[in-house]
Formats: C-alpha cells, structure tokens, sequence
C-alpha cells in the first residue's frame, strides 16, 4: 500500500482501505513524536467502535497515548506481533506496524478523512507553530 492510497486523521491515525474491511495504524509522524515504543494495547477481536472512539493505547518511553477509531467498525483481525514486537511500529509505522484490521460500517466516513496530500499539508501547519 503506498501512502497516497491512505487517508488520515488530524489525531495521526492512518486507514489503509482494502475491500470492505480496512488496516489501522499510527503515522511515522506519530511515533517520531512518541519515541522507542514499549507497549501496545490491542483491542479485542470483535469488539465494535463508533468513529472517534478510544480503541487502544499506545506507551513509549515518553508517555501512553490513546489511538482513536478513524472510521466506525468491527475490528476482524489485530497484530498479535506488536505483543511481542511493539518496536515495529517505529521501525515500520505503515507496513508491519500496523495495529488492527476493521470491517467498515460506514463508508461515507471515510470521505471525512485527509488525503496525503492534505495530512502533508496540515503537518506543515503544526510545524510552523
């Protein structure tokens, strides 16, 4: 998947579509901002979120932040390797660091969500401040 095919939110969320289901993550950004990750709380199987929802949490070496649902959905599959390997998400924040897969309830709310181009741009924005 190349980043132009992902859509993100301001919260640094990443949505990699596939069909009807869609790969979950944080952005290189993100981690950069967290530093060495240390540990990483996967959501349950099955388990259902609405858009904007707490759906795990991420600790670094920095500090334990919250990952929020970027779209509403059941989650189908989760990256049982971050359990042992949570380094992978600074290693491969896109690739292998991905966090947990969703069936799509809604597809509408992915038109809410940044293009590259426009998560570039509004990174643009946070580093001028």
């Amino acid at each position: 998947m190349n980043l132009s095919d992902l859509k993100f939110t301001k919260e640094h969320e990443w949505v990699g579509v596939d069909g009807a289901e869609a790969l979950i993550g944080i952005t290189d950004y993100a981690q950069k901002e967290l530093g060495d990750v240390v540990y990483v709380e996967l959501p349950a199987q099955g388990e259902q979120f609405s858009k904007g929802d707490a759906c795990s949490n991420i600790e670094s070496v920095k500090a334990v932040s919250d990952i929020y649902i970027p779209i509403s959905g059941e989650v189908t599959a989760i990256n049982s390797e971050l359990e042992d390997k949570p380094e992978l998400i600074n290693q491969s924040p896109y690739k292998a660091g991905w966090i947990f897969r969703i069936r799509i309830k809604d597809v509408k709310e992915l038109n809410e969500l940044l293009s590259y181009q426009q998560y570039e741009e509004y990174l643009k924005g946070i580093s001028e401040e």
